[in-house]
């Protein structure tokens, strides 16, 4: 599973955070939402990175650009593996 500890929210909100694990690669950047700053959470099977995977195999969810919107989404990717790509 993928840890809270590898997930750094200061970096993320400078530059963009990308990993795999187990056949499913992510993505989490800092994004312009309707009330302000969000943290958009990205991921996609392999072997492609972001840029060459089409959009159609991406699946995105928003969270608040905090600590507990950062263990929100990593708890979200943690579970749309188990649900995908188990």
């Amino acid at each position: 599973m993928i840890s809270q500890n590898i997930i750094q929210l200061n970096y993320i909100k400078k530059e963009v955070q990308t990993g795999s694990y187990k056949g499913m690669r992510y993505r989490l950047e800092k994004a312009k939402g309707e009330e302000g700053d969000i943290l958009l959470a990205t991921h996609w099977p392999e072997p492609f990175c972001f840029s060459k995977t089409p959009a159609e195999q991406k699946t995105s969810s928003a969270f608040p650009l905090t600590p507990e919107g950062k263990e929100a989404a990593v708890n979200w990717l943690n579970a749309e593996y188990e649900k995908k790509y188990l």
